[in-house]
C-alpha cells in the first residue's frame, strides 16, 4: 500500500473518530429539545420555549417534524439538520429565526394534530380557517416575546400589548 494512501486513511480515521466524540452526531437523532439547543443560534427559541406552557408536555420535535409517518419523520429531520448545519457553519445564520412555508405548514398540522378537539368546532365553523394558530396563540409554544438571550427578538416585530 502506498504509504501517503496509509497516511490519508488514518487521518482520516481520526478526523471522523474526533467529529464522533466530539459532535455525538447520534444524539441528534433523539427528540430531546436540548439537542436542537446545541447551536448558540437558538438559545431564543430554546429559552422561550422552556418557560412556556408547552415545555411540560413537547419537545422541538413534536411541533417542528411531521408525525404522519416515520419515512415523513426522518426524512424532514434530515433535511432540516443538514439545512441548519449548513447555514450554521457557512455564517449565514440571519438574527431573526424563522420557519419556512413548509416548516410552518408542519407545525400547523401538528397544532390541529394535538388539539384536534378543540378546533374541531373552529374549522367545521362558518368563518375561513386561514390564519395559523400562532397567529392569536402566540406566547403559548415559545413563552412571551422579549424572554431571550437574543436583542433580536420577536419583540421588536411583535411588540408585547
Amino acid at each position: 500500500m502506498n504509504k501517503f494512501l496509509a497516511i490519508g486513511i488514518t487521518a482520516m480515521l481520526i478526523a471522523i473518530g474526533a467529529f464522533v466524540f466530539v459532535a455525538e452526531p447520534l444524539s441528534y437523532m433523539s427528540a430531546n429539545a436540548t439537542t436542537c439547543n446545541n447551536c448558540h443560534v437558538m438559545d431564543a427559541a430554546y429559552e422561550n420555549w422552556y418557560h412556556a406552557p408547552h415545555k411540560k408536555v413537547t419537545e422541538c420535535v413534536d411541533c417542528h417534524l411531521p408525525h404522519d409517518n416515520l419515512v415523513n419523520y426522518w426524512f424532514e429531520k434530515g433535511k432540516t439538520g443538514l439545512h441548519d448545519v449548513y447555514f450554521f457553519s457557512t455564517g449565514q445564520t440571519p438574527a431573526l429565526i424563522r420557519a419556512k412555508p413548509e416548516t410552518q405548514a408542519i407545525i400547523q398540522g401538528n397544532c390541529i394534530r394535538c388539539h384536534a378537539q378543540t378546533v374541531e368546532s373552529i374549522t367545521m365553523g362558518a368563518q375561513a380557517f386561514d390564519r395559523k394558530c400562532w397567529e392569536c396563540h402566540r406566547s403559548v409554544a415559545h413563552g412571551m416575546r422579549g424572554i431571550s438571550l437574543d436583542t433580536y427578538q420577536d419583540s421588536i416585530l411583535y411588540p408585547v400589548k
